[in-house]
């Protein structure tokens, strides 16, 4: 299984991007997709999750500001980060965890950095 994502950068505050995520090997539809990032000093932490059949969740710190979304038939998740703020900034890592064993298989990350 090979997980990459893409989509990072430079962002103003209040700002938006969108990362992706593609997913290769396997089949993306069994795959629970999620979200996490890494800030300097932090532990990696988990920001958005969405089961197989779509359903949602969310760390409290972004709940109303990122929404996260797959498309099986281009095996991609997306979060879209909305109004971003300076704490957002981080390595943003994409995982795909399999339904049978819950074997999670991790991107390399992508770098976002919410300027002030």
């Amino acid at each position: 299984v090979h997980v990459v994502e893409s989509g990072g950068g430079l962002v103003q505050f209040g700002g938006s991007v969108r990362l992706s995520c593609v997913v290769s090997g396997g089949i993306f539809s069994n795959y629970a997709m999620g979200w996490y990032r890494q800030a300097p000093g932090n532990q990696r932490e988990m920001v958005a999750g969405i089961t197989t059949g779509g359903s949602t969740n969310y760390a409290d710190s972004v709940k109303g500001r990122f929404t996260i979304s797959r498309d099986n038939a281009k095996n991609t998740v997306y979060l879209q980060m909305n109004s971003l703020k300076t704490e957002d900034t981080a390595v943003y890592y994409c995982n795909a965890r399999t339904l049978v064993g819950s074997k999670d298989n991790w991107g390399q990350g992508t770098q976002v950095t919410v300027s002030s």
